[in-house]
């Protein structure tokens, strides 16, 4: 099958405190799975079973709404489990950790910023720290759209991921989107981050 719905990369209970076991298993059995089922039916039977969903996204906005919400949903939450570890927190280093500090100035910087739009963003969706023109990023998007999409105001490829719909925090954290945000933190997976920079990079320079 061209698309695999992935295995977690942990055990459930394996982010708490800061992230509790039930929201996980909520959120990745349910939620995700859900979006992956449905993305299936939408693209079963069609002449574009089978595109790389970059292939997909790139021309979102001529394909039916089904392979924008749930195709989104099924590569967000794929790119969003792999951004986390029980040994997460921190702060990034290498090459990553130099290019979030020229680009934001510092990496405090970097986190306020990234902190911010993600308490301000109206609703539900996901903020992303993207690879857009050789410059690093932070943007977001509304329900699950992503940077990959022709629709997306903010174009690039994704190296990080945020999910803020309620389901991803609300059991925990109730409306206190910003006690999520921070608890988040504590479980950034930096050195998944900066291989998904990295491969960004090495693509960009055999293009």
């Amino acid at each position: 099958m061209a698309y695999q719905f992935p295995e977690l990369p942990y055990a459930y209970d394996a982010l708490e405190p800061h992230i509790d076991a039930k929201t996980m298993e909520v959120h990745y059995s349910k939620h995700h799975r859900t979006y992956y089922d449905k993305f299936i039916a939408a693209i079963t039977d069609t002449d574009i079973n089978g595109e790389s969903l970059h292939t997909l996204f790139e021309k979102v906005s001529t394909l039916p709404g089904a392979i924008r919400n749930h195709g989104g949903g099924f590569f967000n939450h794929n790119l969003f489990w792999r951004c986390m570890s029980p040994q997460g927190g921190g702060q990034p280093s290498g090459i990553l950790a130099e290019a979030i500090t020229r680009h934001f100035g510092s990496f405090e910087q970097f986190k306020q910023a990234f902190s911010d739009a993600a308490a301000t963003h109206f609703g539900s969706g996901f903020v992303w720290l993207i690879v857009t023109e050789g410059r690093l990023e932070i943007t977001s998007t509304i329900n699950q759209d992503n940077p990959l999409m022709d629709v997306a105001e903010v174009q690039g490829e994704p190296i990080l991921a945020l999910d803020i719909w309620e389901h991803a925090y609300y059991l925990s954290y109730q409306n206190r989107r910003p006690d999520y945000i921070d608890a988040w933190w504590q479980v950034v997976d930096w050195a998944q981050v900066s291989e998904h920079y990295q491969s960004v990079l090495l693509a960009t320079q055999k293009a």
